[in-house]
């Protein structure tokens, strides 16, 4: 391949959902002769929504929600096409977004 590695991000909001994809990701690509690093997890993004409780007076009651988004990164470094094909044939489950940069 002309790039030196492949970037994998993957985002979720449950961390136990972003490990299992990332480990189906790494024993598909183990057994290519290609080297893996990671995954290494990234800083979450917390966001915090409040809101009044009542309907219409008394804002000292509010009501907090969060909203926080898991983060990891996987290199693969030496990939050959025979990875590239074991890569599209992962099954990674719903609440998995995957980003690929080569």
């Amino acid at each position: 391949m002309a790039s030196k590695y492949i970037k994998i991000r993957l985002k979720g909001y449950d961390h136990k959902l972003l490990d299992e994809s990332s480990k189906k990701i790494i024993e598909a690509v183990k057994d290519t002769e290609a080297k893996v690093s990671g995954p290494i997890p990234l800083p979450n993004k917390r966001t915090v929504y409040s809101v009044i409780r009542s309907p219409h007076k008394y804002s000292y009651s509010m009501e907090q929600f969060e909203k926080i988004i898991h983060k990891r990164v996987i290199y693969i470094y030496n990939a050959s096409s025979e990875t590239v094909t074991k890569l599209l044939k992962v099954n990674i489950p719903a609440g998995v977004s995957v980003d690929i940069k080569a």
